[in-house]
């Protein structure tokens, strides 16, 4: 991602041997920044053509006070025994990883208003800028913000330490009358704590903070990448395997208003979230064997895929009311018979392999 910082060519012209160091404290966020090289081009053999910038373009979108003496950052590190996470512990879990090794974590709830917490934001955000694309930055004097943030736990000499692990940025909009609508805006997960189930673990913190909260309507997001989609539907999946809209009988038959009922009420879904549910659910306990079983579980989906050509129907028909005949001619988008057949398969299956790599992972996960 390093085009956010040197552009789209991820170049830097006009060295040799060149080593961008930036590094990061695992409790505080320290930052140490610096380069070294082993050749720099000479403008005066060059016709006066310059190096690049190396530090400048980081130093800009990074906060001030950042160390470049490595010494000073050593020293800085010891600090890192004392830190204690900012916010409400919300969750404490803890995973065991294939070599036997048991590690624990924490997720903590914060808002804007906790001392020294905005100072401490400004550095983890700036690994968005490495880790997300099109990342952008958020206003956070809007006290409508929360942040929930992931750790893990570790002793040092029996003490306890903490290594900022991800976080997950919320934001709180206000709906009429009186409530709210939170909206998941960024996760970031630090690579070295990757697949792991923190993702997981965080996105589920958040349904468990919201959801016996009568002024919250639902719960959405904000432009889902595509992996975070399997990552919510996982979890959305797997807690609504628990809810009685949802046992197999009742999936068989096909999506209800009890089902939109009850996720809405207990888990905070929106009915097009709980749609989606729906449909992984019922391929779940669909013999796709049965040819008959699963002709209908794709008719089913091709019926909901199929709406938005019903509503081109509707629209062109609207407009051939109210046009000349010339007008409406120059305004015809609506695709032939085979283009939807067409497009209609083809989005049926995107969404088939989605679901199955979905259903893959909840059969790999704990349904208790």
């Amino acid at each position: 991602m390093s085009h956010q910082i040197y552009g789209d060519s991820e170049q830097i012209f006009g060295y040799s041997g060149l080593r961008v160091k930036l590094y990061y404290s695992a409790s505080r966020l320290t930052t140490y920044l610096a380069h070294t090289f082993v050749e720099k081009v000479d403008p005066e053999k060059f016709e006066g053509v310059e190096p690049d910038e190396v530090i400048k373009p980081i130093a800009e979108r990074i906060p001030p006070g950042y160390l470049t003496n490595l010494s000073d950052f050593s020293a800085a590190l010891q600090k890192d025994a004392s830190f204690k996470p900012f916010g409400e512990m919300k969750r404490r879990f803890k995973i065991q990883l294939e070599e036997g090794e048991e590690k624990t974590y924490e997720v903590y709830l914060c808002d804007i208003s906790a001392t020294g917490f905005l100072d401490y934001h400004e550095r983890i955000q700036t690994f968005l800028l490495w880790y997300i694309d099109a990342a952008s930055y958020i206003d956070v004097d809007d006290d409508k913000w929360r942040f929930f943030v992931t750790y893990e736990k570790y002793l040092v000499n029996g003490n306890p330490q903490y290594a900022f692990a991800g976080y997950t940025t919320v934001y709180e909009y206000y709906a009429y009358p009186a409530n709210i609508r939170p909206r998941i805006s960024q996760m970031l997960i630090l690579p070295p704590f990757q697949r792991l189930g923190l993702g997981r673990e965080m996105l589920d913190t958040i349904y468990t903070h919201y959801k016996d909260n009568a002024k919250v309507l639902d719960i959405t997001v904000e432009d889902p990448s595509d992996n975070f989609a399997r990552l919510r539907d996982l979890v959305d999946s797997k807690n609504c395997l628990k809810l009685d809209s949802f046992q197999s009988k009742k999936l068989l038959k096909g999506f209800s208003e009890a089902m939109v009922e009850e996720a809405k009420k207990k888990l905070k879904l929106n009915k097009r979230q709980v749609r989606r549910v729906y449909e992984i659910l019922r391929l779940r306990v669909t013999d796709r064997s049965d040819k008959e079983a699963y002709r209908w579980y794709r008719l089913d989906i091709k019926n909901r895929l199929n709406v938005q050509y019903k509503k081109e129907d509707r629209d062109m028909e609207k407009l051939k009311k109210v046009l000349r005949p010339e007008e409406f001619a120059a305004t015809m988008t609506v695709t032939s018979k085979d283009q939807r057949l067409e497009s209609l398969e083809r989005q049926y299956a995107e969404l088939e392999e989605h679901y199955l790599h979905v259903l893959e992972r909840l059969a790999g996960s704990d349904l208790s």
